[in-house]
């Protein structure tokens, strides 16, 4: 399902809450972030609306790795042929260069950027003492190395975020975040049951997809 679908379905969760609990604009712009944000996440395992712009990046980043390496290997070339001149140092750095050019690509590089973004999340909860933060910066940091509509479509992820969310209520002390957090990621997870593929719910104990369409 896309991800402008997933999104609007968690807005409108967030925009519920709003209206059941009670209600302030500070309230409401908690609500709705915390359940849009948690009805995209599962999709964190593959390219999705929140890694949309990142994956421009990597995308930028690749071509740059790529561009390097050659420009450094036309530069020994010419000054080879020019001046006899070689250096040891630099042949090394353009192979370097251009093997993470052609191990890599931009699905890789765009995990580990958004593994560097969970890191720093992780770094800034803990150096602020917030549990939750850290704790959500270890499911960003983790989420794009899985397979995609594997551990984080299945009732275990959204336990952790759960725990996750149980955190941030309390730190927030603002009451039904926890419910609104849960319901906006299994309303993801509910959503992408409707597709052909389905999700594995149970993923790895029982590998079967469970699908509605």
């Amino acid at each position: 399902m896309k991800g402008s679908t997933h999104l609007a379905i968690g807005v409108a969760i967030g925009a519920a809450a709003s209206l059941y609990y009670p209600f302030s604009i500070t309230n409401a712009a908690a609500y709705v972030t915390v359940a849009a944000i948690s009805a995209l996440s599962a999709d964190l395992d593959g390219p999705s609306l929140l890694t949309s712009k990142i994956g421009k990046l990597s995308k930028f980043v690749y071509g740059l790795i790529q561009l390097s390496g050659w420009l450094l290997i036309g530069t020994i070339i010419y000054l080879y042929v020019t001046d006899r001149y070689f250096n040891v140092s630099l042949t090394g750095l353009a192979g370097a260069i251009v093997l993470i050019g052609v191990a890599a690509n931009q699905g890789f590089i765009r995990n580990a950027l958004v593994s560097l973004i969970g890191g720093c999340l992780i770094f800034a909860g803990f150096y602020s003492e917030m549990i939750w933060l850290a704790g959500f910066g270890l499911f960003v940091a983790w989420a794009p190395w899985l397979k995609h509509r594997g551990m984080t479509h299945t009732i275990w992820a959204a336990a952790l975020w759960g725990v996750i969310a149980y955190d941030l209520e309390q730190h927030l002390q603002l009451e039904g975040i926890m419910r609104v957090a849960i319901l906006g990621y299994f309303s993801h997870l509910i959503a992408d049951t409707l597709t052909p593929n389905g999700v594995k719910w149970l993923y790895p104990i029982f590998k079967k997809s469970f699908t509605l369409h």
